[in-house]
């Protein structure tokens, strides 16, 4: 099993970059190779991605969510991926996201490619592209303040 963790500031506050993480139906947005994110249920989430030129799918499942705080969930089925994405204030109108993923790469291609290191600059750029989607906007595009 791989670890990956990435942190970035974003020039919004907690609340808002946490909001904006809540609409998980949102994330083709700004997350590379994620063709659908579909919330069946307050907890389950179904994935649909391209990784590496194949098609996958797969259900996550939602088991920790704290508001303004950290988002966690475990994969059900399709490829291994658990995590846990936490927000933590830098001052008023700023904030350090942190994502953490634990993943096993399926295959000689998935594992060559996190050998040289795409895994981590494909996190670092989905970052950077989520800073740049909530700081042109400013504002979150829902929320969901539920607990879990």
């Amino acid at each position: 099993m791989k670890t990956i963790e990435k942190s970035i500031d974003v020039n919004v506050p907690v609340r808002t970059a946490y909001n904006q993480w809540t609409q998980f139906e949102e994330f083709p947005r700004f997350l590379e190779g994620v063709e659908e994110v579909r919330q069946l249920d307050d907890t389950l989430l179904h994935w649909r991605a391209n990784i590496g030129g194949k098609s996958l799918e797969w259900n996550a499942r939602i088991i920790e969510q704290v508001p303004d705080n950290r988002i966690a969930w475990q994969s059900e089925g399709g490829p291994m991926h658990n995590g846990m994405v936490s927000f933590h204030p830098i001052g008023a109108e700023s904030a350090r996201v942190t994502l953490r993923m634990d993943y096993e790469p399926e295959g000689l291609l998935q594992e060559t490619g996190d050998k040289l290191g795409f895994v981590s600059r494909q996190v670092e750029e989905d970052l950077e592209r989520f800073k740049q989607f909530i700081e042109s906007r400013g504002v979150e595009t829902g929320a969901w303040r539920g607990a879990v």
